[in-house]
């Protein structure tokens, strides 16, 4: 069941159960309103069903012609295999809400699925895999027989099938090496979940694999299981009738057969995907080509018929396809392997240590092939490698050296986010898990040493085949061949387009890598001016600091302590301040770092910034509509020139290289501003670092001069001190015992004694008693001079030469 559909309207009166299976479309059977006819096959017609309330969508295979009883049987042994039990799949769940109902063609599903919410019953186990098309029991307003045979209902796949895809023109030479690996790994897994489980499909062809976009992935599933055989009957068949152009040789002449069947149509249609035709002389129908092949070597892959009759051999692919070179050979094996017209050697039989197929562990080893793509943006060319086990990036470096002749000090290699390849990661880090071909994903090289890329660049070659009708566009040629030839024109006017839009991508990914490295530079200015501006007011306090505290030391010099030395010291920082000052000057690089921004923003809106394929969009499409054209005209005994073709293969051409000349002269601009940026690093840099120094040569400066005043301090009070105690001392012992109590002169010199205040003694008391008293005082105060003096002795001791 498929959610997410626009909810049906509301039905009017609704149709007899079966109407619209019938031919009524807007007719409804229960809740279940016909949206659309799906297609229609040999017997029966799909059409897709949608829940009124819940929006889920559902296709139904209904009989639409009386059947033979033999049909009859068939048709019902679709059923009995879509309800096949297979002791090591999971069992249903009571819960399942089931999945999405639905299919384009005439199909059959492999998949049993429940909808208990529908009051559906549940089957104990089903075929399930991702590559095989679902199916589900059939809703119970609809459980009723269409000509005396049941209906089907089956999982929806939006994406059409794959004759859908290979009948585009711009197909016309095969799909891309993504989609051709794709497709050989779904179906290919398909093929073997099928065989694991005793089924033989019989019927495999471009008509049975449909495409289903799952979370942004095209995913291929196999359909119609209406000539499967159950192989529980026995391993060799004898019984079938089904498409003949992808029929095995043995099923052709109704002879026994085994799964092998499946490799001769599953290698056929893949080498159809790669070269755009089947391989064995494809214009002609089975019975004309079968006598001409039987023979053929069983390493040949490819046949096709000289213009005097004469059958011509190949045991490679034809040119032009898609695939890299590093994949053609193995796939070519593959092939060879395939395309055996001997049954029993076809496949490659049976591993002895896996005993899997041979033609399998082929296939896993072309999918499991770790191949890096490289655009290297210098010359237009593509650069493939096979990466080894824990291969490291500096060992491709050498093997890209070798190929390309940039340095490995010089090559960056750039991915399509602009981020730079990590040199302390694997070479690995160029490839994506489950992403394949060269077409999806790309890494460019640049050359570090050149900001201008004026080339040679390579241009596209043409095929033979275009090269002749470029040569003489007047020439006629037969329709059949033109159509041939026409084909191959126009996949290289679509080839030229995608050249240009890879060196796009390429431009693109060096314009993100500037603007990182500008993101980086403004990281740093900012980094830079916020230290100036610390610098620049610490300067403006130790120079304001400093000018105070030398005029505070000018007025105490005539009463207080003065040291030379330390004057000296303290205008030499003044001089190493202002010499410090030159450090938070960045002005000229703020300049210099604006003027680059300004032409980042430049580049950044410059048109050739955006993508200028339009015209060879436009050309790509005339080629196209003129291949149409000629596909629809009758080949018999008919001619034609190919003037038009070839006016748009050079107009192409020509488009190209305008385009590429403003590309490349973009892309000088994008890495001359890199190289700015890389040159003004290591300035910024060096500023930076002076701007920490004369910081931290201010703040040890500050840091000196405040000790120096703490000390001087220190020893101001100490000596201060010192010398109010001694001449008290001094005063004291000096005068007599009658005049210690008489105050001194207010006009005196001499500083008051330390016992003037004491009160004088009144008449009557005992003057003896006072003078013993005076005594003890006198006693008590030479101790604490001896202590005074003491001390100072250990503070002469100290070293206080920075004084002087």
């Amino acid at each position: 069941m498929e959610r997410g559909g626009p909810p049906a309207p509301a039905a009017g009166e609704r149709a007899p159960a079966g109407a619209a299976l019938r031919g009524h479309p807007a007719g409804a059977c229960g809740p279940w309103e016909m949206r659309d006819r799906l297609g229609t096959g040999g017997f029966g017609n799909v059409c897709l069903y949608q829940h009124q309330d819940s929006g889920d969508r559902v296709a139904i295979k209904s009989c639409r012609v009386e059947l033979s009883v033999k049909n009859k049987d068939r048709w019902c042994h679709e059923i009995d295999i879509m309800k096949k039990t297979v002791q090591e799949l999971e069992p249903v769940s009571p819960s399942s809400k089931s999945c999405t109902l639905a299919l384009r063609h005439h199909f059959i599903s492999s998949l049993v699925c429940v909808f208990p919410r529908y009051g559906f019953d549940a089957f104990g186990y089903w075929l399930n895999h991702p590559n095989v098309v679902r199916a589900c029991e059939v809703p119970k307003e609809m459980n009723f027989l269409v000509n005396n045979v049941p209906l089907l209902a089956m999982e929806y796949c939006s994406g059409g099938d794959l004759r859908k895809l290979l009948n585009k023109p711009e197909n016309c030479c095969g799909l891309k090496e993504s989609q051709i690996l794709s497709l050989l790994s779904d179906i290919g897994s398909g093929i073997q979940y099928l065989h694991k489980n005793r089924i033989i499909h019989r019927d495999l062809k471009p008509e049975n694999i449909v495409l289903q976009d799952e979370g942004g992935k095209i995913v291929h599933k196999i359909i119609d299981l209406g000539y499967a055989k159950d192989l529980d009957q026995g391993s060799l068949c004898t019984s079938f009738v089904g498409t003949l152009q992808y029929l095995a040789p043995e099923l052709f002449e109704n002879k026994s057969y085994s799964v092998t069947v499946d490799y001769w149509s599953f290698g056929t249609m893949v080498f159809e995907c790669i070269a755009g035709f089947r391989p064995f002389l494809h214009n002609l129908q089975p019975f004309a080509w079968h006598e001409k092949i039987k023979k053929k070597d069983p390493k040949h892959i490819f046949a096709s018929e000289e213009m005097s009759g004469e059958v011509s051999f190949s045991t490679h692919l034809p040119q032009p396809h898609s695939l890299c070179g590093l994949i053609v050979e193995p796939m070519e094996n593959w092939l060879q392997l395939m395309l055996n017209w001997d049954p029993q050697q076809r496949g490659g039989g049976s591993d002895p240590e896996t005993s899997r197929p041979r033609c399998f562990l082929i296939m896993d080893h072309i999918l499991n092939l770790k191949i890096v793509h490289i655009l290297n943006m210098t010359s237009a060319k593509i650069v493939s490698f096979l990466l080894h086990p824990e291969e490291s990036l500096h060992s491709l470096q050498n093997r890209i050296e070798f190929e390309t002749g940039i340095s490995t000090g010089n090559q960056e290699l750039l991915l399509e986010t602009g981020i730079c390849l990590d040199p302390r990661k694997p070479a690995s880090q160029c490839v994506i898990d489950g992403v394949r071909g060269w077409d999806s994903y790309m890494v460019y090289l640049f050359d570090k040493s050149k900001t201008v890329y004026d080339g040679p660049f390579a241009s596209r070659s043409l095929s033979d085949c275009v090269n002749y009708i470029v040569q003489d566009s007047k020439i006629q040629l037969p329709i059949p061949q033109l159509r041939k030839v026409w084909a191959e024109a126009v996949h290289y006017v679509i080839g030229l387009k995608e050249d240009y839009s890879r060196l796009f991508q390429g431009q693109r990914a060096a314009m993100l890598s500037l603007l990182r490295y500008n993101a980086n530079l403004i990281k740093m200015k900012n980094n830079m001016v916020s230290a100036s501006q610390q610098l620049k007011a610490k300067l403006e306090f130790f120079h304001q600091s400093i000018r105070l505290d030398l005029e505070r030391y000018s007025d105490q010099m005539a009463y207080g302590i003065s040291s030379e030395k330390m004057l000296k010291a303290w205008k030499e920082m003044e001089e190493k301040a202002s010499q410090c000052a030159q450090a938070e000057d960045i002005g000229y690089l703020d300049e210099q770092i604006m003027a680059l921004h300004t032409e980042i923003v430049e580049l950044q809106k410059s048109p050739y910034a955006r993508r200028q394929g339009e015209v060879m969009e436009s050309l790509e499409q005339r080629a196209i509509d003129l291949y149409k054209q000629l596909k629809t005209r009758p080949p018999d005994h008919a001619y034609s020139d190919s003037t038009d073709m070839v006016k748009i293969i050079v107009q192409t051409v020509q488009s190209q290289d305008r385009v590429l000349k403003e590309l490349f002269g973009h892309l000088s601009k994008l890495l001359g501003c890199k190289q700015k940026i890389i040159d003004l690093l290591p300035e910024i840099e060096v500023a930076l670092n002076n701007i920490k120094e004369a910081d931290n040569s201010v703040m040890q400066m500050q840091g000196k001069r405040q000790r120096e005043i703490w000390h001087l301090l220190k020893i101001a009070c100490t000596q201060s001190s010192s010398r109010s105690l001694v001449s008290s001392s001094l005063e004291g012992t000096a005068s007599t015992p009658a005049a210690t109590w008489l105050p001194q002169s207010s006009s005196g010199n001499t500083a008051p004694h330390p016992l003037s205040s004491l009160a004088a003694p009144e008449d009557g008391e005992n003057f003896a008693d006072v003078i013993q008293e005076n005594v003890n005082y006198l006693e008590l105060f030479s101790s604490i001079l001896q202590e005074v003096r003491q001390e100072q002795n250990s503070m002469m001791s100290f070293d206080w030469s920075w004084l002087k």
